[in-house]
């Protein structure tokens, strides 16, 4: 279905029905990231939304680098869960997703039933991760420079943006998408007004504490992000947190071991919902 909002219409998959799981997907995703823990969801009785978020997928694509500040995002799903009518939610958020998740789980705390990370943890934590984290996060830098990264990621028939996503499951179907006029710039625009050079090489100001409870899931063949970017996530938890990895999976673990990661959501929000 299609919502529209004051600034953007978002392109929405609802289906279940039962207590609310808000799944955010990140870059350069859309919401079919969640096909599989949308069925399993679903199938355990809970009602789903997964959006493609703005610039993403078949959502809007405003133009502009401030347009997509992640204070828009959360903006944008304040007002989709009022069109929806959902009050209290789950809410489960992966690389991009995962860190516009935290953000409006800081913003709605009581409203947020639990909060389930995957992929990226805390800034802080991220920080904390140091040189090792540092490394591999080399692209983000490029990604700030406009037109230069949109060249080197489509030169030679997308060739470096496909090595990037060379483990995706869905790689193929992503690359034709960002081929569409606008669409690669748009889906960069999320890192360029997120996380500018100066937070990458600078000072990160202080972060709030995440509100448990938390559950922080990482793939021990994630080549972007370290292992300690995700478990030193738990000393910027208020509440509950706990840490899973997910052996056999990359960065794209909900495609990668889809029924390990549908196992552990289903067990960590059962528990929220016996407390």
């Amino acid at each position: 279905m299609r919502v529209q909002l004051a600034e953007v219409a978002l392109e929405v998959q609802v289906s279940g029905e039962g207590p609310t799981v808000l799944l955010l997907h990140g870059f350069p995703d859309s919401h079919t990231l969640w096909r599989h823990q949308v069925a399993a969801l679903n199938a355990a009785g809970y009602r789903t939304i997964a959006p493609d978020l703005r610039g993403f997928g078949a959502s809007d694509k405003p133009e502009g680098i401030a347009e997509h500040h992640p204070g828009k995002h959360v903006g944008d799903l304040f007002q989709l869960l009022g069109h929806l009518g959902v009050d209290r939610f789950h809410l489960v958020g992966h690389d991009w997703g995962s860190g516009i998740a935290q953000g409006l789980a800081g913003a709605a705390r009581e409203r947020v039933l639990s909060l389930s990370i995957l992929s990226v943890g805390h800034m802080a934590a991220l920080e904390e991760a140091g040189w090792e984290q540092r490394k591999l996060s080399w692209y983000m830098l490029l990604f700030q420079h406009v037109g230069l990264a949109e060249d080197w990621l489509s030169r030679n028939d997308f060739a470096h943006l496909r090595e990037m996503l060379a483990e995706h499951p869905d790689a193929a179907e992503i690359t034709e998408r960002l081929r569409e006029p606008g669409a690669l710039t748009s889906a960069l625009s999320v890192y360029r007004a997120g996380v500018p050079a100066e937070a990458l090489f600078g000072d990160v100001p202080p972060l709030p504490p995440l509100p448990g409870p938390v559950l922080g899931l990482w793939g021990t063949d994630d080549r972007f992000l370290t292992e300690q970017s995700m478990s030193g996530t738990g000393k910027h938890v208020e509440g509950a947190w706990r840490y899973e990895r997910v052996a056999d999976a990359g960065h794209w673990l909900p495609l990668d071991q889809p029924e390990r990661v549908n196992a552990l959501l289903l067990d960590f929000m059962a528990g929220v919902g016996a407390e």
